[in-house]
């Protein structure tokens, strides 16, 4: 998991990224509506890790109206795309890597929407949020299981190390107690493999080595090896040999939400 590879393939991909993102959108908002019947207190002080370039953040920052909002992600520049909430006077960002870098005290939910998925140690992070809720404090988030992409994860053997739905209650069960959990498939559909690879790209998740990927200095110190014209050939041949139902091809994504509450001690 380079950090640094993920971090400048979203920078790239900041001005396609809400446009493209209409799955994740999706996804947010259905986060938003399990907040609001799974929550049994207010949440005056919310830190959101992974916000990129705030679609889940103004979301919550409408319905649960929290007096302070910390806005965190890997990517420094998506700061500006959240130019308009930090215009709001309860609202900072934090840039840097969550699973590392400060974050305050007390507070009364930690959540995300779509970035779990890049973390390296899930069992570690899960502990630090525990220590850094109050006593009644809510941790909530959506991630992505083991089928997302499955069609490119096939024909490349490339892919995030994506945990079940019941892997992830286990690494939570420990800290949390567990309210809500579900997990869904969303099912698109592209004219072509090529539409696919230009629909990943804009969205920013050829953070690993992925067809999609363009060479790069950068490319070059991970060993990352950008596909050639013959290899996105062969590729794009494949997908349509293997996943083609009548004249499209699909691709998969596997959102997981889960709602919990800090164990009491």
């Amino acid at each position: 998991m380079n950090k640094s590879l993920i971090a400048e393939r979203f920078s790239k991909a900041i001005t396609t990224y809400s446009e493209e993102a209409n799955v994740q959108r999706q996804i947010a908002n259905k986060m938003i509506h399990l907040l609001q019947e799974h929550l049994s207190a207010p949440c005056p002080n919310v830190i959101e890790f992974g916000c990129g370039t705030g679609i889940y953040s103004r979301m919550l920052l409408q319905s649960l109206r929290p007096k302070s909002l910390v806005l965190n992600d890997l990517c420094e520049e998506m700061k500006y795309c959240c130019e308009d909430l930090l215009k709001e006077h309860q609202v900072a960002f934090l840039p840097g890597d969550a699973e590392n870098i400060f974050f305050p005290n007390s507070s009364s939910l930690i959540t995300s929407c779509s970035a779990l998925q890049w973390f390296e140690s899930l069992e570690k992070f899960f502990q630090r949020c525990n220590n850094l809720l109050n006593e009644d404090g809510f941790f909530a988030f959506s991630t992505f299981g083991k089928d997302n992409m499955k069609e490119v994860r096939e024909l490349t053997g490339n892919g995030l190390p994506y945990r079940s739905r019941k892997e992830l209650e286990a690494a939570l069960s420990p800290h949390f107690d567990i309210l809500y959990s579900e997990e869904e498939i969303i099912p698109l559909r592209f004219e072509n493999p090529m539409k696919v690879l230009y629909h990943l790209k804009q969205t920013g998740v050829t953070g690993l080595s992925t067809p999609a990927s363009l060479p790069t200095e950068q490319d070059h110190k991970a060993k990352v090896h950008p596909w050639t014209r013959r290899d996105l050939y062969r590729f794009c041949e494949r997908y349509t040999q293997v996943f083609s139902q009548g004249s499209t091809v699909p691709l998969t994504y596997h959102p997981i939400y889960i709602i919990a509450k800090k164990k009491r001690v």
